[in-house]
């Protein structure tokens, strides 16, 4: 019985410890190293000259002005991104929401993007973009509308960069508006139907409360992948022109070598802005949400 008893004890912790394994040796010890990396200057190609310096890679990252640039287009990019994708993502998920055959077959089309390889999507969009053979402007021309410089001017790089994440990513988060649609039972639409409810009703006063978990999940992991933003920057802009596009990812990129100290200090503070947008959404948002 002792033994039972003790194996009983020790079962539930047994059983979590290959996930806590993993979770302590790929996120608590990153993390960790991360923040002993950025209390150092710490040159890449010459650890020789690698020396603690303390909270200095902070204090020079909120004294220069190209951080503050990539922070303002991180922000830029996220609000535009988020914004958008969750708009047009409702829309979509309220015309699909009927099963019918042919809704099937445009779910499977949106969904597609999201399963290809984003650096695949930015060099297809590159060449879509491309100023003078690109078929946009090609588009616009034949429409009477003059053509755009795309992503080569500093105005319009950002927005270009903004359509093709939210090209990539809308199919996904559609499909879960459209799961989360059709889990509403019948029942509560046809009670706002005896009860003579505008539509507009409807949509704000049921529709958009039960499907608010749903909402809630997809701004959270929206913004969290939006501030993370690197590859379609790498692949399209390479942070330009002129800084127009350099995100705080390709920021922390920029650094990898000449002064990964630094780098790893910029990485810190992303961890502690997207942490406390987190925290806000929870505190603001989650007290909105309707659980059922």
């Amino acid at each position: 019985m002792n033994r039972k008893t003790l194996w009983e004890t020790l079962r539930p912790y047994v059983m979590i410890a290959p996930a806590m394994a993993g979770i302590c040796l790929f996120v608590m010890y990153p993390v960790i190293y991360l923040v002993y990396l950025s209390l150092f200057k710490y040159n890449l190609l010459n650890k020789a000259k690698s020396k603690f310096i303390g909270l200095d890679n902070y204090m020079q990252i909120f004294t220069r002005g190209d951080f503050y640039k990539a922070l303002m287009n991180t922000v830029i990019y996220s609000v535009g991104v988020v914004v958008l994708t969750m708009a047009l993502s409702l829309l979509i998920a309220l015309w699909l929401s009927k099963k019918k055959r042919f809704n099937a077959f445009v779910q499977a089309g949106i969904f597609t993007p999201h399963i290809v390889s984003i650096v695949s999507i930015s060099l297809v969009w590159l060449w879509l973009m491309e100023p003078n053979h690109g078929l946009l402007n090609f588009a616009l021309k034949s429409i009477g509308l003059p053509p755009s410089t795309w992503l080569q001017s500093s105005r319009t790089a950002l927005m270009s960069v903004i359509i093709v994440s939210v090209w990539q990513g809308i199919g996904y988060y559609t499909l879960i508006i459209v799961a989360a649609l059709q889990s509403i039972p019948p029942t509560i639409y046809e009670a706002a139907a005896l009860d003579n409810a505008s539509k507009f009703k409807v949509f704000y006063k049921i529709t958009i409360p039960l499907i608010s978990p749903q909402l809630f999940f997809i701004l959270i992991i929206m913004t969290i992948g939006s501030f993370k933003v690197f590859d379609t920057v790498k692949v399209m802009t390479g942070g330009g022109p002129n800084d127009a596009t350099s995100t705080i990812v390709y920021y922390i990129y920029g650094f990898r070598t000449t002064n990964i100290g630094y780098s790893a200090a910029t990485g810190v503070v992303l961890m502690a802005i997207i942490g406390l947008l987190t925290i806000i959404y929870f505190r603001v948002l989650s007290r909105k949400v309707h659980y059922q």
